[in-house]
């Protein structure tokens, strides 16, 4: 796995580069896995664009994610290594020895045909096998991590991720997440081992805007060329700054780097340490 980058023939393929997908199975997603995935256009029931910005794309099948890993204690071989093209990460079709097929987010390092077990109890600390977070010795990498046990895994899923589980104490496990927030998860969660597949997606350069169109993101105007009537940053002659003194979104609330939590959240009480500005440990 890498980074492919092309020869500067045109000026689209200038600075374009893209994953090196050599290793992952050729085959076609497994049929009793995949639904139709309808395009929503960012609109809402009501028909109102809800979410800017999204529209046209490419026809994608949805894969079925076992994201619950709730068959325990039945080994399953790791039959493929697939693209997803609905996430940034890689996915991993299983069959389980009972004949049960399934995907789940393929961690780094996972090869075909090794077997993977998913356990309350211990595992061996290997990747790919889950278990509870009790189960997990201390400063492992972990990924696909449940918030609420039985719930289904809800933290580090994308491309590369990872936390570091730092201490059990009581009835709770301490993680340290991506964004360097020290946060608690009760003890009883399911958690990945090992790192999630794909990491040099952040390096990937898309290039050209008609590749963008293809991911199904349409084109995003910069509020400073627009005129007054349409947006705060609007207005001027010629090259202008805002004329603001924080940025503002088109309906007038602050932007760009204005916390967006909501105070004295329910959750507030399980976060240790708050995440680092600037920082991504």
């Amino acid at each position: 796995m890498g980074i492919k980058v092309y020869k500067p023939n045109t000026g689209a393929r200038r600075g374009m580069s893209i994953i090196d997908r050599s290793h992952l199975s050729k085959k076609r997603p497994e049929k009793s896995l995949i639904t139709i995935l309808r395009k929503s256009g960012g609109r809402n029931v009501h028909g109102r664009i809800t979410v800017r910005h999204i529209g046209g794309g490419e026809k994608q099948f949805y894969r079925m994610v076992d994201f619950k890993r709730d068959r325990f204690d039945i080994p399953a071989k790791v039959s493929s290594i697939e693209y997803d093209p609905n996430r940034t990460a890689n996915i991993a079709l299983l069959f389980y020895r009972d004949g049960v097929k399934s995907y789940i987010i393929a961690p780094d390092g996972l090869q075909e045909k090794e077997m993977v077990v998913s356990s309350k109890g211990k595992v061996d600390i290997k990747v790919g096998n889950c278990t509870t977070l009790e189960n997990i010795p201390v400063g492992t990498l972990i990924h696909n991590i449940e918030r609420v046990p039985g719930r289904g895994a809800e933290m580090a899923r994308s491309a590369g991720s990872w936390c570091k589980l730092m201490a059990i104490e009581g009835p709770y496990a301490q993680l340290r997440l991506p964004s360097s927030e020290i946060r608690l998860v009760p003890k009883e969660c399911l958690a990945t081992l090992g790192q999630v597949s794909n990491p040099e997606h952040m390096h990937v350069s898309i290039g050209k805007a008609g590749r963008k169109r293809h991911m199904g993101v349409k084109p995003t105007v910069r509020g400073k060329v627009m005129n007054p009537v349409d947006h705060p940053h609007g207005g001027g002659e010629g090259r202008n700054p805002i004329g603001l003194k924080h940025p503002k979104t088109p309906w007038g609330k602050p932007a760009l780097g204005v916390p967006t939590r909501k105070h004295h959240k329910s959750s507030d009480k399980f976060i240790i340490e708050r995440r680092k500005k600037g920082k991504n440990k």
